[in-house]
C-alpha cells in the first residue's frame, strides 16, 4: 500500500503561497491537542510538544502494523491568544500570559480508540506526566485567510497585518484564534529559513 501524503492531499491548507493572501474553507478535522500558557521557550511548551509527538507516532505505527496503512505524521500547529490582546505587543507585551493550544492533525481513519491506546502506551514508555493532558477532538475553522511566512517568528508581524487588512478589505471580521502551522522543525532549522503557515479565521458581515 502506498504511503498516504496528507500534506499533498491537503495542499491548499498546508502549502499556501508566500506571495499572496489566499482564502480557504477549512473543513472539520480531528486533532490531538494540548493546552497551555506561557512563552514558547517555557518548559511547559517544550513538555507539551514532547507529549504530542510520541502519541502521534504511536498511532501511525499501530495503524501500519494493524492493516498496512501508512502515512506521514502531520506538522505541529498552534492556536495563540491572550485574555488581554495587548500582551501580544512585541514591545510592551507579556509573553508569560500567552495562551496556546498545540495540536497535530489526524487522518479521518484514526479513531478515539486508536488515540486512547496510543496515549496509554506512550505514558508507560515515556513517563511524561504532561501526556495526561493530551486529548482527541474535532476542530472546525471554516472561512480563513492565510499565507506562508518564511523567516523568524519575530518577523511575522507584517504578514499578520496583511492578512487582517485583506479580511477587512472583503468586508470580513476576524473570528477565532491566530493559527500557525510549523512546516519546519524550529528546533533544527535555521530560523531565517523556517516555513510557517499563518492563518486567521474570519466571518462575513
Amino acid at each position: 500500500m502506498a504511503k498516504i501524503d496528507l500534506k499533498k492531499e491537503l495542499k491548499a491548507l498546508y502549502n499556501p503561497t508566500a506571495k499572496d493572501i489566499t482564502f480557504v474553507d477549512v473543513p472539520k478535522m480531528n486533532f490531538i491537542l494540548i493546552d497551555g500558557q506561557g512563552a514558547p521557550e517555557s518548559k511547559q511548551f517544550s513538555q507539551s510538544i514532547e507529549a504530542l509527538y510520541p502519541i502521534a507516532y504511536t498511532i501511525k505505527f499501530d495503524k501500519k502494523k494493524a492493516d498496512g496503512t501508512d502515512y506521514g505524521v502531520m506538522p505541529l500547529e498552534g492556536l495563540w491568544w491572550a485574555e488581554d490582546m495587548s500582551d501580544f505587543d512585541p514591545e510592551k507585551g507579556n509573553r508569560n500570559k500567552w495562551q496556546w493550544t498545540l495540536m497535530i492533525m489526524q487522518p479521518d481513519f484514526v479513531t478515539k480508540g486508536d488515540f486512547d491506546r496510543a496515549k496509554e502506551a506512550s505514558k508507560k514508555k515515556k513517563g511524561n506526566p504532561t501526556i495526561d493532558k493530551v486529548r482527541f477532538e474535532s476542530f472546525i475553522e471554516g472561512k480563513s485567510a492565510q499565507i506562508l511566512h518564511i523567516g523568524l517568528f519575530s518577523a511575522e508581524g507584517p504578514n499578520i497585518q496583511r492578512i487582517h487588512h485583506k479580511i477587512k478589505e472583503i468586508g470580513g471580521n476576524l473570528s477565532g484564534k491566530h493559527h500557525e502551522i510549523y512546516l519546519s522543525d524550529f528546533r533544527r532549522v535555521d530560523p531565517t529559513k523556517m516555513k510557517t503557515v499563518i492563518r486567521q479565521p474570519y466571518s462575513l458581515r
